[in-house]
């Protein structure tokens, strides 16, 4: 990609600028707009009366309106005010449930493929899991060799043969009582 020169910046910035600040200059144009047409409709020309009971009649309708503005105010405030005091007290019972249950830490546990498919499948579960029946027995041959070199090797079956050691522990043995 190729960069844009300083001077390429510079302009296209200004065209930017220029476009925006028309762009403000109709919005400022249109609100003014709505302000009149505002105005003119909630707000009729005001026509001064010449005589005094007039004006006070004058006066009186303009205290209502504005009595009835105040109280519109003072209700629209009021429920704002209500709204706003419900959203602080959810928000605090938010914080609240959250700071009271701690979350678990989950343990292991140990099923066997039956009973996890159990628990999975509930009732429908017929599939017997049992890996160990349907593994293949093997039987182990034992050779008469291996039986009699355990037979001789097993000093515990040879002690009777050494009957020097025996007789010398027993001497030992009946001296120290």
């Amino acid at each position: 990609r190729k960069r844009l020169s300083a001077r390429r910046k510079h302009t296209l910035k200004g065209c930017m600028l220029l476009v925006a600040t028309n762009m403000l200059e109709a919005e400022a144009g249109v609100k003014v707009g709505d302000r009149e047409n505002f105005l003119s409709d909630k707000c009729p020309p005001l026509e001064l009366p010449y005589s005094k009971d007039e004006l006070e009649e004058l006066c009186k309708k303009l205290h209502d309106q504005i009595n009835i503005s105040e109280e519109e105010r003072y209700s629209i405030e009021f429920k704002l005010n209500l709204v706003m005091t419900e959203v602080r007290d959810l928000n605090i019972k938010i914080v609240d449930m959250r700071g009271k249950f701690k979350r678990p830490r989950l343990k292991k546990v140990r099923m066997s493929a039956d009973a996890m498919l159990k628990a999975l499948l509930g009732s429908k579960h017929t599939v017997n899991m049992d890996l160990r029946a349907n593994l293949k027995q093997v039987k182990k041959e034992v050779k008469e060799e291996d039986k009699q070199l355990r037979d001789v090797g097993d000093w515990r079956k040879n002690i009777e043969d050494k009957s020097d050691r025996k007789k010398m522990f027993d001497s030992i043995k009946t001296r120290v009582m």
